[in-house]
């Protein structure tokens, strides 16, 4: 009787069940597409974190570079001073460990064994200044930013870029190496990258002199699997063309941890080390015991670098998490009440029906759950209605994709030397918008308590009817 019964008045009251039913729709479908752009959002914020550190990594633990007074100074470079006829070109390279001060090795294996680590690994981060050209004896003087002093032995200070001065011409060529732990792939910025050619470093390659380099910096200089790439003298086999999965690369070219070593006469030295936690609940007590257990290091983790996002990106995710939810919280909160007015309205319009039948002996109890079957329905309605625009709205952001600009700012350490060099690289990232198996049973939640809500406001109503009442109405 009760399924007859309500069959039978849903198929009467079409009209009005179809509004009580699209308000729900409203606010859930509303709901459904807040949290999947949520969801997207923080996914393209993990993407931009990633392009910075690599994945797996919960944080890095550097330190930082020591302040120095007056104007740095610029690495010298030492050339013979030929003849002035002589058209031989000379070349040299300078390399440096960028952003951060060194750390021992040994450091590596203290933060490794803090309590809640799972792994920890180390790199060194370098900047290669490569100046090359023809110089002669008598044509040095000061140019720009470059100055040159003559005769045998004579020195000269890198300037930037293509340099001309008493007729000679010299390039200067920057470019950054990073000397990554080929034991330990898991960890460090190559990971964000993806090996479209070639291979990736073997794990028996720990002195060798090979090299993956960037897909940028490969067609740069139009580099191939088997070119060789030399560096202060070194030649480096090109094994492998590494493509940055979302950003920028890492840098210009990775090659095994100790070869970096060697090539800035940093023996046993690494300037970042990539930490990976054993639970991420266990995150920021990880950080707080490496800052007290070793001393003079800077430990940042993913959330700290999150906090220095700026930009579209940014904008958007604040709109999303601010506005948008209390927005849906709005509508669902007005459509929920809507719904219960809309139900003891229509409660109010069928008192001779529900007083008929409270005189031919229905209980209370069975009005009352008879109202509160047919809103529940309602609800359902509402929320399936809900979830198809909400699974379509989402769907239609996905499609479109809208690119978001990410601008990373400085941190008290950064997240790695190589991160040093991008954190001023704005990121462009699209922006989806994915539906979870979690909000789609948050949407049927809704629909149901949007049911029982309408459904006791017209309970309430109806339980208050007398057989009397349909009399009353009558005359």
């Amino acid at each position: 009787m009760f399924f007859t019964y309500l069959r039978r008045e849903l198929r009467r009251r079409r009209k009005a069940a179809l509004v009580v039913a699209s308000g729900l729709a409203l606010g859930i479908a509303l709901v459904i597409v807040v949290n999947s752009v949520s969801s997207g959002m923080g996914k393209a914020q993990d993407t931009v974190l990633e392009s910075l550190y690599g994945l797996g990594t919960d944080m890095t633990v550097t330190k930082a570079a020591a302040a120095e007074g007056g104007q740095a100074q610029r690495p010298r470079f030492e050339f013979d001073a030929r003849d002035s006829d002589s058209e031989e070109e000379q070349s040299s390279d300078r390399v440096m460990v960028q952003g951060f001060q060194t750390l021992a090795s040994s450091t590596v294996e203290k933060v490794g064994a803090q309590d809640g680590v799972a792994d920890a690994v180390g790199g060194l981060s370098l900047q290669v200044i490569k100046v090359s050209g023809q110089f002669r004896r008598g044509e040095f003087q000061q140019d720009g930013g470059g100055q040159a002093q003559g005769g045998p032995g004579g020195g000269t200070q890198a300037p930037e870029g293509r340099v001309a001065g008493g007729g000679a011409e010299f390039d200067v060529n920057n470019y950054s190496v990073y000397g990554t732990d080929v034991t330990e792939p898991a960890l460090g910025p190559l990971t964000s990258s993806t090996i479209t050619s070639g291979r990736t470093f073997k794990a028996s390659e720990t002195n060798a002199e090979v090299v993956v380099a960037d897909a940028s910096y490969a067609k740069e200089k139009e580099l191939k699997v088997g070119s060789t790439v030399t560096v202060k003298g070194s030649k480096f086999k090109v094994i492998g063309i590494a493509t940055p999965e979302s950003g920028d690369a890492a840098a210009s070219l990775y090659i095994p941890l100790k070869q970096a070593q060697t090539l800035s006469d940093s023996k046993n030295k690494v300037t970042t080390i990539y930490v990976k936690a054993t639970d991420s609940q266990r995150i920021d007590a990880v950080k707080s015991e490496i800052q007290q257990n070793i001393s003079g290091t800077t430990v940042t983790t993913s959330a700290d670098l999150a906090d220095t996002v700026s930009g579209s990106l940014s904008t958007a995710s604040d709109l999303a998490s601010s506005v948008g939810k209390w927005l849906s919280v709005a509508v669902l909160v007005a459509a929920f009440l809507v719904a219960g007015l809309l139900t003891s309205s229509a409660v109010s319009r069928r008192v001779r029906e529900f007083g008929t039948l409270k005189a031919l002996g229905w209980k209370s109890g069975r009005v009352t759950r008879q109202v509160v079957g047919e809103a529940v329905v309602n609800g359902l309605v509402g929320g399936v209605l809900g979830i198809a625009v909400g699974l379509a709205g989402a769907y239609a952001v996905t499609a479109i994709s809208p690119t978001l600009e990410a601008q990373l700012g400085t941190t008290g350490g950064g997240m790695g030397g190589p991160a040093a060099r991008q954190t001023s690289t704005a990121l462009e990232v699209a922006l989806t918008a994915p539906v979870s198996a979690t909000t789609i049973a948050l949407a049927v939640g809704l629909a149901v308590t949007g049911g029982l809500t309408a459904g006791a406001f017209g309970g309430w109503r109806a339980s208050r009817l007398r057989p009397a009442d349909a009399l009353r109405r009558v005359e």
